[in-house]
């Protein structure tokens, strides 16, 4: 099961677009330097210190505020960098959003377990919600979205009810209004009808930080979820596609509108190489349908 999330942090690092990979490489350290930026802390455990950097794209603050979306970096919880998402940021707050990108403890830096991640992914939408006058932001409309892991923490605080500590500010939601998931890991323990392989199968609560059923979205979700964009690849084995098919399927039951789109041949971490002009687009599009940003003039 360690190979399993060696090979799911191998294939995470490779899906970091070109230009990603250079402003990394540019920064010689960690955490890295986004250019163009605000950098702020939203939380700190022990001596480290969790940032966020701000994609913002406003000269100046306007009275209206803007919707929002936080990424969360994928690497199997066990390693990764916030540039992954640093194209997609760029383009959204071109667009009219306020765009964040958001640290994390893992296992190389911090001897994180998954539980631990998803934690500090709730404080950081919680921190971004009660911040959000200050940051120009509107508190109902904050979007999460992550890749492999970083997609299985937004899926994870838009659905579970645990993981939370007892400094959290409980009266402020860290639910996100709306989901956008590249080959996320939905399902972390067995479901009827469902044949559990590759990510997530198997691991028990010694390596998750809890029980296997509460860090899984899938066995959380609930009437009211967020509407959700899922991009998965049908040729991924390290995420089977069978179990987006099975989160769809149960965010539709509860009413919920989950738009599943399936990419055939295309492995794990597509979505940052072979495909990042398509799910960028459509990424774009399921913002607008929302109304978070406007539709494109010709």
């Amino acid at each position: 099961m360690k190979q399993l999330f060696i090979l799911l942090a191998v294939a995470l690092s490779l899906a970091v677009p070109a230009q990603t990979k250079k402003a990394a490489k540019k920064s010689g350290s960690y955490p890295p330097v986004i250019e163009g930026t605000k950098v702020e802390t939203y939380r700190k455990v022990g001596e480290t210190e969790l940032k966020v950097w701000i994609f913002d794209s406003r000269q100046k603050m306007t009275d209206k505020p803007l919707p929002a979306i936080v990424f969360f970096f994928g690497g199997g919880w066990t390693s990764g960098s916030p540039t992954q998402f640093e194209g997609q940021s760029r383009h959204l707050a071109a667009r009219g959003m306020v765009a964040i990108v958001a640290d994390y403890r893992v296992k190389s830096r911090q001897d994180a377990k998954p539980a631990d991640c998803v934690s500090d992914a709730k404080a950081c939408v919680r921190w971004v919600r009660a911040n959000a006058g200050r940051l120009g932001i509107d508190p109902s409309r904050i979007a999460a979205g992550g890749g492999s892991a970083g997609g299985h923490l937004a899926a994870a605080v838009a659905t579970l009810p645990g993981l939370d500590t007892a400094t959290d500010d409980k009266n402020v939601s860290c639910v996100p209004d709306a989901l956008v998931l590249f080959n996320p890991g939905t399902v972390m323990a067995p479901f009827p009808g469902l044949d559990l392989k590759g990510f997530g199968a198997g691991l028990d609560k010694a390596r998750f930080g809890c029980e296997p059923v509460e860090i899984s979205p899938l066995h959380h979700v609930k009437k009211g979820a967020p509407p959700t964009i899922i991009f998965h690849g049908k040729a991924d084995t390290t995420v089977p596609y069978t179990t987006v098919e099975k989160f769809a399927e149960v965010m539709k039951s509860v009413g919920s509108r989950c738009e599943l789109v399936g990419f055939e041949g295309q492995p794990h971490g597509f979505f940052n190489k072979t495909k990042y002009d398509e799910t960028l687009a459509a990424t774009d599009a399921f913002l607008t349908s929302l109304g978070y940003i406007a539709p494109k003039t010709r």
